[in-house]
Formats: C-alpha cells, sequence, structure tokens
C-alpha cells in the first residue's frame, strides 16, 4: 500500500472511529478531534487545530463535519478531506437510523428519558472544556480578550445575530 494510500485510510479511520461521539453536536467532538489530530497523530499543532475549530465554528455546516474536511484537507489534500468526511459522516448515519428506529418505539421509557437527559448534561461539559481549551490558544492578550468578552455579552444580551457577531470579530481582528 502506498504512503498515500496509508494516510488516507488513517484519516477514515481517525474519523470513523470519532464519529459515534458527536453526540450533542461537533462542538462536543472537539475535545477528541483535538486529541486524536494533535497528541496521537501529531498531524497538526493545538495553535493550528485551534484555527481548524474557529474557521469550523463560523461558516455554515456542523462543527465536526467542517473540521473533518478541513483537516483532512490540511493533511492530505481533496483526497484526505474526502477520506475523513466519510469517517465522520458513516457512523453517525447509521446510528442514527438505528436510534431513530429505537426511539419511536421507546421514547416514553423513563429509563431512555433519563439516559438521553444525562447525555445532555455530559455534552455541557465536553462543550465547556473545548471552549476553555480554545480560549487558551485563541485569548493571548487583552485586546483578544476583551474581544471574546464583548461577543459572549452580544449573544447573551440575544438580540445579535451570531453571524453579526463573527463579521464583528473579523473586522475588530483586521
Amino acid at each position: 500500500m502506498s504512503e498515500k494510500r496509508k494516510l488516507l485510510a488513517s484519516l477514515f479511520m481517525t474519523f470513523l472511529k470519532m464519529g459515534p461521539l458527536t453526540f450533542g453536536g461537533g462542538y462536543a467532538l472537539i475535545p477528541a478531534i483535538e486529541k486524536e489530530v494533535v497528541d496521537k497523530k501529531g498531524w497538526l499543532r493545538s495553535d493550528e487545530i485551534a484555527d481548524v475549530f474557529a474557521v469550523s465554528g463560523s461558516v455554515p455546516g456542523a462543527v465536526a463535519v467542517n473540521s473533518a474536511a478541513f483537516i483532512g484537507y490540511r493533511i492530505a489534500g481533496i483526497a484526505g478531506s474526502v477520506a475523513a468526511l466519510l469517517g465522520i459522516l458513516l457512523p453517525t448515519l447509521c446510528l442514527m437510523i438505528l436510534l431513530t428506529i429505537f426511539y419511536v418505539q421507546l421514547k416514553d421509557n423513563p429509563k431512555i428519558e433519563a439516559a438521553f437527559q444525562a447525555i445532555r448534561a455530559t455534552v455541557v461539559a465536553l462543550i465547556v472544556y473545548a471552549a476553555i481549551k480554545i480560549g487558551r490558544t485563541a485569548i493571548v492578550d487583552f485586546a483578544s480578550g476583551a474581544l471574546a468578552a464583548i461577543a459572549v455579552l452580544l449573544l447573551f444580551a440575544g438580540r445579535v445575530h451570531p453571524l453579526s457577531v463573527i463579521v464583528f470579530g473579523a473586522i475588530a481582528g483586521v
């Protein structure tokens, strides 16, 4: 097997094993992606992965899928992007089909409801963890910290669209 095919297979398998972890949305997957791509594989550095997550979260689409596509492209071009996307989407598609079938039949079961409530609480913890990890590399000085604080305040005010906050951040950065 050529080196390129081995790399593509590795990208596919890396994202294939992360795909089922996307409960709660792509933000919950950020710690797993970082651990695999930075710590285990060494494909990207911590500051690079923070940039990937920033871009992935600011363009349309799911963060995990966008991140997989971007990381795959950075590692192996278009073929790498396709391999990573197939890896992250395949298990999620299969799992959603199965869960939909079971959920329709078991949705009123108190144990199932309790399990989903516990999963939601755990997802909150994963998102907070991801925010702290990204914040450590994104907030590097007073100006970036102030910008992050202003963005959070604008979002909590509830009258500002998230896209407007992203545009505001880009303009402030320039």
